[in-house]
């Protein structure tokens, strides 16, 4: 199974020199349609690709993970410096604009899902899960996917755009899951055969 899982952005740092934001992948709070990813199961090899709304053939830099922790799992991706006119430029420095600029204020993560349940509450409990890819988005599924915190950003920018430097938020409440669930275990010949999936419609409980 391959999905797509939609998360906070806590962009922590902007280094407009660089070009270098960091924040938060994934975390363990249920999404819109109550899906949960586990972040002690999260597999990945850095550095990993950076891509532009999540098109496999528009890749916009590198982003390499954190260890993963029982809250989440912290990210630093560098989007790419393109001298030369043309369209690689044109997408890489439309990505940079939208982000530094708040226009695309969340990130998705790609994934193949290894182990998972369901949960009484019709979702998914995505128990190990590999990712092979970090996506700047615009529109997440999870009501938490957007650029709640901005802690460090050149003075400039925040000048020009008028933003303020909150704390940033802590969340306490723990990830509620099922008491029953159906473990499903994918062997690899089941992983190679499974196809991608995209969410079109959500329905709010």
């Amino acid at each position: 199974m391959n999905n797509r899982c939609y998360s906070v952005l806590n962009i922590k740092s902007l280094d407009d020199g660089d070009r270098v934001i960091k924040g938060i992948a994934t975390t363990p709070t249920p999404d819109r349609i109550g899906d949960i990813i586990e972040p002690m199961g999260v597999k990945f090899t850095n550095p990993m690709p950076f891509l532009w709304q999540h098109k496999h053939d528009q890749p916009v830099g590198t982003v390499s993970f954190s260890n993963p922790t029982e809250t989440g799992i912290e990210f630093e991706a560098k989007i790419a410096k393109i001298d030369e006119p043309g369209t690689l430029k044109d997408r890489i420095d439309e990505a940079w604009q939208s982000i530094k600029a708040g226009l695309v204020r969340a990130v998705s993560i790609g994934f193949k899902a290894n182990e998972y349940s369901f949960m009484d509450n019709g979702g998914i409990h995505f128990i190990e899960t590999e990712v092979f890819e970090l996506s700047a988005v615009t529109i997440p599924a999870n009501a938490e996917a957007i650029i709640t915190t901005v802690k460090s950003i050149d003075r400039a920018i925040c000048a020009d755009l008028g933003i303020p430097e909150p704390e940033i938020p802590q969340n306490d409440t723990l990830a509620a899951i099922g008491k029953k669930s159906r473990i499903v275990r994918l062997d690899d010949t089941a992983r190679d055969r499974a196809k991608p999936f995209v969410i079109r419609k959500i329905k709010r409980a």
